[in-house]
């Protein structure tokens, strides 16, 4: 079937048989324990609802299916699905490769966390240029993650051909594909080993569920993932589930427009006299256009750009819109703003976030649903405050 009908099917198929309620969308399963009759027989297989739960397997099913993988596992946050990955593949004295231009969270999670706490030793490359990533591997590299499109730069990277060099020297790949979902992109079909999403994003696309997952093919990665999941405990509530489900029906829909206003948006902002720089995947005018345009199928609506300003401008900018929501996160029907250096990635450290590029005066929008013409508007007047 094609990916607009498994977003609405699979994982959710009526049960028609003798005894089955024949429900068209999957009940949110909301006991905690499962009864049974002798002890080692639980009936469908459910114990307790960390280890398993029927609303939560329906998406990680649906999940799996529209990455084209074999195994789905849905965590309470992108970053419990982060941490879950380095809990199961890694141990204290290995070292990772990861790409410079990461969500602060992540790279805080990394730095924080695994690397002062754990003794994860992390080295960020700009993993645009392949050689970076092959110069920085290391006998003791036991994973390369990546983001593509990064987190807020934009910055894109061949998947393949990293994908190729990793597993020559047997290092599995990470790929966030959070911004670019499944729809636009299959880094597993690019050979990555494991593709990890902030469910919280496009695939839920409403702002009102907070959830992570992670997909991969191979068996025993999936064994390892799996065993943290129910170890840690960090697992995806069954609502949450539910609301996911819900939001991945819509998200063939909602990812071809969200595409259409951002790429509008971005050719209008190319063209403002107080816009320095715009970053979009769907320009000729971006570095990687040719990489993009090779392993996805379509651009996303995330958008950055950098004004012909300050910081204290910028902030100015920023609050002056109107219909652009001035918050954190992305990937949902309403258009939302930030300033990277004061929000998301604040936690980075100044002189690190120049290295990676990201300027004082950067903006990232994620491009929502709303009529093209009025958040145009809304943009070009906020551009007259400053």
């Amino acid at each position: 079937m094609k990916f607009e009908t498994r977003a609405i099917h699979d994982g959710e198929e009526p049960n028609l048989k003798e005894g089955g309620t024949g429900d068209v969308v999957t009940p949110i399963h909301l006991a905690s324990t499962f009864a049974r009759n002798k002890i080692d027989n639980p009936p469908h297989g459910y114990e307790y609802s960390r280890s398993g739960n029927p609303t939560r397997d329906a998406l990680e099913k649906r999940l799996a299916s529209l990455e084209n993988a074999r195994y789905g596992i849905c965590f309470s946050s992108g970053l419990s699905a982060c941490a879950n990955i380095i809990l199961s593949l890694l141990k204290s004295g290995d070292h990772m490769i990861a790409f410079d231009d990461l969500y602060g969270g992540t790279r805080r999670l990394f730095t924080h966390v695994f690397n002062e706490n754990y003794n994860i030793d992390v080295s960020y490359v700009d993993a645009r240029d392949i050689e970076n990533v092959e110069n920085a591997v290391k006998d003791n590299t036991r994973l390369i993650w990546l983001e593509t499109p990064t987190n807020p730069l934009l910055k894109i990277c061949d998947i393949k051909a990293i994908s190729g060099i990793a597993k020559s020297k047997g290092i599995p790949v990470v790929v966030d594909n959070t911004f670019m979902t499944p729809y636009f992109q299959l880094p597993l079909e690019l050979g990555a080993e494991i593709v990890i999403h902030s469910t919280t994003k496009y695939l839920n696309g409403h702002s009102d569920s907070v959830g992570g997952a992670v997909l991969v093919n191979d068996d025993k990665l999936h064994e390892k993932i799996r065993f943290h999941q129910n170890a840690a405990g960090g697992i995806l509530s069954p609502f949450d589930s539910y609301m996911i489900l819900r939001g991945t029906k819509t998200l063939a829909l909602r990812m071809e427009k969200h595409q259409e206003n951002a790429l509008a948006i971005a050719k209008h902002l190319e063209t403002h006299y107080k816009v320095g720089k715009v970053i979009y995947p769907g320009l000729p005018s971006h570095p990687q256009y040719e990489t993009a345009s090779k392993q996805m199928s379509g651009f996303g609506g995330m958008v950055s750009f950098e004004l012909k300003t300050d910081l204290e401008k910028s902030r100015n900018f920023v609050e002056s819109l109107r219909l652009f929501t001035l918050a954190e996160s992305l990937g949902c029907v309403e258009s939302l703003v930030e300033l990277p250096a004061l929000m998301t990635h604040s936690s980075i450290p100044e002189e690190d976030r120049k290295k990676i590029g990201i300027k004082d005066s950067l903006i990232r929008i994620s491009v929502g649903l709303e009529n093209i013409q009025d958040l145009l508007e809304d943009l070009d007047s906020a551009l007259k405050e400053i």
